[in-house]
C-alpha cells in the first residue's frame, strides 16, 4: 500500500470501511468529538504502545496515553485537529502514516493556531487496525509553550 491522502479529520464518508485509512478518520473522529471510549478503541492496548507529542512527553502503555486525552478532553480548551498532506504506507499487517495536524486550541476566547509535523503507526490485531505508536511535534517553541500553558490552565 501507497497511498497520498489530501486530509482526515473524521468526517469521511467516501473511505471503505476495509480501507486502512479508515482508522484514522476513526481516530480523529473521537479525538475531535472529545470521545475517550471511541480513542481508546482506536488504540492497541498491548503493552508496547508508545506516544510522544507536545503536551504528554515519551509516554508507554495505554494508560499513560489515556491520561494525556483526558487532560485533553476534560480541560476547559477546545482542541481541534485535522491531519493533512498524508502519506500512506504499508503492508497487510501494519501501515504508518506521516504527514501534519493543523487545527486551533480554543479557551477563554484566546485562539492558537495549531501546527504539528505527526506521523501514526497502526498494527491489526484480531481483524482491526489499532494504533500502536504517534509522535508529534512542533517547530515552533514559543507556540508549543503556549499550547502546553493553554492545555494546563496556567
Amino acid at each position: 500500500m501507497n497511498q497520498f491522502i489530501d486530509r482526515i479529520n473524521g468526517t469521511e464518508t467516501w473511505l471503505a470501511v476495509d480501507e486502512p485509512a479508515i482508522a484514522l478518520s476513526h481516530f480523529y473522529q473521537g479525538f475531535n468529538s472529545r470521545d475517550l471510549d471511541k480513542t481508546s478503541a482506536n488504540w492497541s492496548h498491548a503493552p508496547g504502545v508508545s506516544m510522544s507529542n507536545p503536551l504528554g512527553g515519551v509516554k508507554r502503555g495505554w494508560d499513560e496515553i489515556r491520561g494525556v486525552y483526558e487532560a485533553i478532553f476534560h480541560g476547559p480548551t477546545q482542541v481541534y485537529v485535522e491531519f493533512h498532506d498524508i502519506h500512506v504506507r504499508g503492508g497487510h499487517e501494519y501501515f504508518i502514516a506521516v504527514g501534519r495536524e493543523r487545527g486551533r486550541a480554543k479557551r477563554n476566547g484566546e485562539t492558537l493556531e495549531l501546527a504539528i509535523r505527526t506521523s501514526r503507526l497502526f498494527v491489526r490485531e484480531d481483524g482491526a487496525w489499532r494504533q500502536y505508536h504517534h509522535h508529534g511535534s512542533m517547530d515552533d517553541p514559543e507556540r508549543l509553550a503556549a499550547y502546553q500553558r493553554m492545555i494546563r490552565g496556567d
